[in-house]
């Protein structure tokens, strides 16, 4: 057995150094606790903090802007939506739906039509750039593509709309360390931090847009990520509050009492969870490496997005990011059934998949939250026939939590995300964690891929 090698006195060496010089008895120069390691390629310097709040507010009324413009879409699309995108479907006639759906695939692809012409102006691929670029990113073309993304979201496309603020708030963050002349290694910090706040300040969730920025996109929990990921996050969602709503996205959830039904349920359903969401993500990067361009963006989108209408004639739970129907699968709500349950379970990813294809732009947290919320319904009828008595709603937030997990391979954030969707999933936390934990785990050693790591573009053998 070979020892390891000693650490060399630079590693005991914090960076930046502490502002108390005299050190403990132990003699070390500073904490050698992992997670509380040196600054690395990001220093967090006082201009580094200055952007970080810049970015923050930044991305809030960002966020605050396209969840305005996603509002009045769907309002001019469908009518008032005081009690919901879906209530709102429900009251339209069918042909309305098919309509109204066109016509967003004529207006997203000729506008994506025109914007992917215009690459010269820099990327757009946030996830691309923060892993494997210089993090730059092109505000013109991030603010066309989320306006874009946001108007097919509100028509009814079944994509999810944190993926506009998510953008944006990228973009900004890479606008704002280019002006400051940022190094690389703090650019990608930076732009990771905004992405994230993106997320979190359009849901009201601060903790999971942090840990999606910590977890997922730049890849360390280590506090030189946490910290900055933290204080974006939150200055995000507090700017957003002057618009958006100050509670839960599912404000109405009942704090389920858990028992062991849960935690055998969860043991069962998260592998069952991990092996369709390893086909639901390669189905996501499969139609992603081959979506529609040049000019076929300008029919395709009209033409998916019509289908789409078509399958919303029986089935309206299939339009829109899926908040309304996975809120009714959490409810349990009378119009939720176990055949609803099924179809939303196995035709959403599709759908969702169909419009990819097409060529559209959009999220895919809330669709995967949603078809996760009804597979772990129907899952849980069938367990409720081996073991009765427990609402559906609990397998939802279950199924939900593991689906999430599983699919962007982020458990913790996961875990946080449906916790502060709701505030009262806690409750189920330990079968959650079961089930996340088990989803997350089998998705990994079949495939290894998530939605997003799954759509990189493609790279050259002289690449890599």
């Amino acid at each position: 057995m070979v020892d390891a090698p000693e650490p060399s006195p630079m590693d005991r060496i914090r960076t930046p150094a502490p502002l108390i010089k005299r050190r403990m008895p132990s003699a070390r120069g500073a904490t050698e606790q992992p997670n509380a390691v040196g600054d690395g390629d990001a220093p967090l310097t006082a201009r580094f903090w200055l952007l970080v709040v810049a970015t923050g507010v930044a991305t809030g009324l960002l966020g605050v802007a396209m969840m305005a413009l996603l509002k009045g879409v769907a309002t001019l699309a469908f009518g008032d939506q005081t009690a919901g995108f879906l209530a709102s479907v429900e009251r339209t006639a069918p042909v309305r739906r098919i309509v109204v759906l066109v016509l967003g695939g004529l207006v997203g692809g000729v506008g994506w039509f025109l914007l992917r012409r215009l690459k010269r102006w820099g990327s757009t691929d946030v996830d691309d750039e923060i892993w494997t670029g210089h993090a730059l990113l092109s505000f013109r073309r991030s603010l066309g593509t989320s306006v874009l993304s946001e108007v097919v979201v509100g028509a009814g496309a079944s994509l999810g709309r944190e993926a506009a603020p998510k953008l944006l708030g990228a973009a900004a963050a890479s606008l704002f360390s280019r002006w400051a002349g940022l190094t690389v290694g703090q650019r990608r910090l930076l732009v990771a931090c905004g992405a994230g706040a993106g997320m979190g300040a359009v849901y009201n969730v601060p903790l999971g847009g942090a840990l999606i920025t910590a977890e997922l996109l730049y890849g360390s929990l280590a506090l030189p990520a946490i910290l900055p990921a933290l204080a974006t996050s939150a200055i995000a969602t507090v700017v957003a509050w002057v618009y958006l709503p100050i509670r839960p996205t599912y404000g109405d959830v009942p704090a389920y009492p858990v028992n062991m039904a849960h935690v055998f349920f969860a043991m069962v359903a998260g592998p069952i969870i991990g092996v369709i969401s390893a086909g639901y993500v390669r189905m996501i990067g499969w139609v992603s490496h081959h979506q529609l361009h040049g000019r076929w963006l300008l029919i395709g989108p009209a033409i998916a997005f019509g289908v789409l209408g078509v399958m919303a004639i029986a089935y309206p739970q299939l339009l829109g990011n899926g908040q309304d129907v996975a809120e009714q699968a959490f409810l349990t709500t009378a119009g939720f059934t176990v055949v609803v349950a099924v179809v939303v379970g196995v035709l959403k990813p599709v759908v969702t998949a169909l419009c990819l294809g097409s060529g559209a732009t959009g999220g895919l947290f809330t669709p995967t939250l949603a078809s996760g919320a009804a597979l772990g319904a129907a899952l849980g009828a069938a367990w409720s026939l081996l073991v009765p008595g427990q609402p559906l709603g609990s397998y939802a937030l279950i199924g939900a939590t593991a689906m999430i997990g599983a699919a962007m391979q982020t458990p913790l954030a996961a875990l946080a995300l449906v916790v502060e969707l709701t505030h009262t999933a806690d409750s189920l936390i330990v079968p959650m964690v079961i089930a996340t934990m088990l989803a997350t785990l089998v998705t990994r050693y079949l495939d290894g891929y998530s939605i997003y790591s799954s759509r990189l573009p493609a790279q050259s053998p002289l690449s890599h």
